[in-house]
């Protein structure tokens, strides 16, 4: 398959890559493709979903470089000193940062409170409400998406910055991309609007009526925007001759730490970032409906897609390595 015979795959398919809008490949700094489908085009943004939380990690990793944040065993509740913990709860003093960007933070819930949450008027400390519980500090990874909103208000009492602020100032800016910027509406009709309309979107970042950006999903970006991020990661926090991020940093952020079951693809976990096998340098962060962000340091290769609203579709790493990249590298 050549690229003229990629592109024409996609355009035909009915299946699971039929909701795919745009692919963006890149190798050394150079483009290898730029591919766009239903209407959209090269720097037109969307809703990435999950993928939003690779970008949380890059930039708890920047607030750390720069001293916002002392370490990552740091525990959460020295950022909120005004916030007032629930009678009885003890475990939200043992909860860190680490366990935030490793998804092992212990939770007061079965299922996430979205409506608790999305209908409140600051959402993180609304999740700050469910942090803890009797359970004490297992180790145990789980997925939480509403979770990683407090991962933003650290980030934003450490650096005394708005948080889409601060991404703009020290990770869009110096990657040559543009500023986000906030959302601004937050009701219940908008929220569905904004998963499911399969419409670009503007360089936007959906944020709460704090003007905090949601952390776990809502940042709008072009496959362009997040092959540039695999650029940077691939790099170890290089971009074009300026150092973003730590290579440290970097090298934390993608060692596994955790094995995930089979529903989460057996995948290995690092900060927020995925690593789908066990012997590649192959690593992902990854959103609903097969937005991604791959690098790949084996070729060099750095891979951004995204794709409107479809259901049950997880990751395209088998995608990428079946289709996209034989159809760019010989």
């Amino acid at each position: 398959m050549n690229k003229e015979q990629l592109h024409s795959f996609i355009s035909r398919s009915n299946g699971n890559e039929s909701n795919i809008c745009q692919i963006y490949v890149m190798r050394e700094g150079e483009t290898l493709y730029d591919g766009c489908w239903h209407g959209f085009k090269t720097l037109d943004a969307m809703n990435v979903n999950s993928v939003t939380k690779g970008v949380m990690a890059l930039l708890a990793g920047i607030a750390l470089d720069k001293g916002f944040i002392r370490d990552v065993d740091r525990p959460v509740m020295d950022f909120f000193p005004d916030y007032t913990v629930k009678r009885g709860e003890k475990t939200i003093y043992d909860v860190t940062v680490k366990h935030l960007l490793t998804m092992t933070a212990p939770y007061k819930y079965k299922s996430e409170p979205w409506k608790k949450v999305c209908t409140s008027q600051d959402w993180t400390l609304t999740v700050l409400d469910f942090l803890g519980g009797r359970k004490g500090i297992t180790g145990e990874f789980k997925y939480a998406t509403l979770g990683i909103q407090i991962l933003a208000g650290v980030i934003e009492s450490a650096t005394g910055m708005k948080c889409i602020d601060f991404a703009n100032e020290n990770l869009f800016r110096p990657l040559g991309l543009p500023d986000r910027i906030p959302h601004g509406d937050s009701s219940k009709e908008d929220q569905f609007d904004f998963f499911m309309n399969k419409n670009p979107r503007r360089y936007e970042w959906y944020t709460d009526p704090q003007d905090s950006v949601t952390a776990g999903w809502g940042l709008c970006m072009s496959a362009k925007d997040m092959a540039t991020i695999g650029e940077l990661v691939l790099n170890n926090g290089m971009y074009d001759g300026k150092r973003i991020i730590s290579e440290e940093y970097i090298k934390e952020m993608l060692m596994p730490r955790q094995k995930l079951g089979e529903r989460m693809g057996n995948m290995n976990y690092g900060y927020l970032w995925y690593k789908p096998y066990d012997d590649r340098e192959v690593y992902a962060a990854i959103g609903d409906s097969g937005n991604i962000i791959y690098i790949n340091k084996e070729n060099a290769v750095s891979v951004g897609m995204t794709g409107t609203f479809k259901p049950r579709i997880f990751d395209r790493v088998e995608f990428i390595e079946t289709k996209v990249i034989p159809s760019l590298i010989p």
